[in-house]
């Protein structure tokens, strides 16, 4: 190699903020044991819900070298999706469904992967005798604490990496590489005494901080959760139907988020910003496929997508889903079913009482027939 490896590393960085990430920075291939320890923690603890993936590749994550041995240095890059409005916005606009910044776009994973796989062709041709790997969010890698290491941001309070430059409005991708490559100065922490990601979780998901209970977290009951979504957080759910921004609205350091720095690619979908909750309780399957191609919301499938919306038309207090929503007591899933009817004991009691004696009798499902058997919270319900 005729360039020492600093000037490698300027050529890289160089190279990555040319095609459109917002900052790149180098870790060593290793993590402490403590973060090991942690991880299993967690783990045990069961805060991690249903993500069992997480808990079968534990060990590849905590380590770099055992998913690749190979690997000497990692390449830490961020990708800004910084919103040009403040997403806490829509909070008290009961009508409108709120789909996290991140979703409203294209699937970041398609756009991040493909800028990763740009910046490792170049470093093939440059570093032809260092092999290399591409990861983004789909891989056991520990992405959070590996930007951290390598200064990228700190993990904050609220378990989410935040840059000094960028605030906490971005995307995390991976190169390992068998380049032995002089690693960049840890991040510092920077939340301080601060807080306010930790009060502004409406269902108080955050143990303590900088551990977050996943199992409680508004973006694990939307998205990664496939059962019906626990009474106890159906009313702190509030509009959110996919994902939630609340307590990274809420970091101060995102006044030195520029949204210029948010590639086209990123930008959101006008349909996408602030949906009718009327308009999406009527989606059926190749309609749900249709609105959301492109987009990381198709992942969850269309009868969880109905779940969470009519949890948000059970939170409106608005009487003009009623229609809609006894349509959806007959749907062919249960999980459908189950949300209909907690979103009719919110809005109309004489009609849940009335629908319940008309379908409870023929009802299979074990918790779909709890759903209907709760007690109806009278004090909740517009009479």
């Amino acid at each position: 190699m005729n360039n020492s490896k600093q000037d490698m590393v300027n050529a890289i960085k160089a190279e990555a903020l040319r095609l459109g990430f917002a900052d790149c920075a180098i870790s060593p291939a290793t993590i402490a044991s403590e973060h090991y320890q942690y991880l299993q923690t967690w783990l045990k603890a069961g805060h991690h819900g249903d993500m069992t993936w997480m808990e079968e590749r534990a060990e590849q994550r905590a380590d770099p070298k055992i998913l690749w041995p190979d690997a000497k240095s990692v390449i830490m890059l961020s990708y800004s999706y910084a919103p040009s409005y403040d997403p806490m916005l829509l909070a008290e606009m009961k009508d409108k469904a709120r789909i996290s910044v991140y979703a409203q776009g294209r699937d970041y994973h398609d756009i991040v992967k493909k800028l990763l796989k740009a910046l490792a062709r170049w470093m093939v041709e440059k570093y032809p005798d260092y092999p290399l790997k591409v990861f983004v969010d789909t891989a056991p890698v520990m992405e959070k604490r590996l930007a951290h290491q390598s200064g990228l941001g700190w993990q904050g309070k609220h378990s989410n990496v935040i840059s000094r430059s960028h605030g906490n409005w971005i995307f995390l991708g991976a190169i390992y590489t068998a380049l032995d490559l002089p690693p960049d100065k840890e991040a510092r922490d920077n939340c301080g005494a601060c807080t306010a990601c930790q009060t502004a979780c409406p269902t108080n998901a955050f143990i303590a901080p900088y551990r977050l209970d996943a199992a409680s977290c508004i973006s694990y009951l939307t998205i990664e959760n496939k059962a019906p979504i626990a009474r106890k957080f159906r009313a702190a759910i509030g509009n959110h139907i996919y994902g939630c921004d609340d307590c990274l609205a809420a970091c101060p350091w995102n006044k030195f988020a520029d949204s210029a720095h948010r590639q086209k690619a990123m930008l959101p979908k006008i349909e996408m910003f602030a949906p009718n909750i009327a308009d999406l309780l009527q989606l059926d399957d190749a309609a749900f496929r249709e609105f959301f191609s492109g987009s990381p919301v198709k992942r969850t499938g269309r009868d969880r997508f109905i779940r969470n919306v009519l949890i948000a038309a059970g939170n409106s207090g608005n009487a003009q889903y009623i229609g809609p929503i006894i349509i959806l007591l007959d749907d062919p899933h249960a999980v459908v079913r189950g949300a209909a009817i907690w979103a009719l004991s919110m809005l109309d009691k004489d009609q849940f009482h009335a629908q319940r004696s008309l379908r409870l009798p023929q009802e299979q499902d074990a918790n779909v027939i709890a759903e209907w058997n709760e007690i109806c919270p009278v004090e909740a319900i517009i009479t």
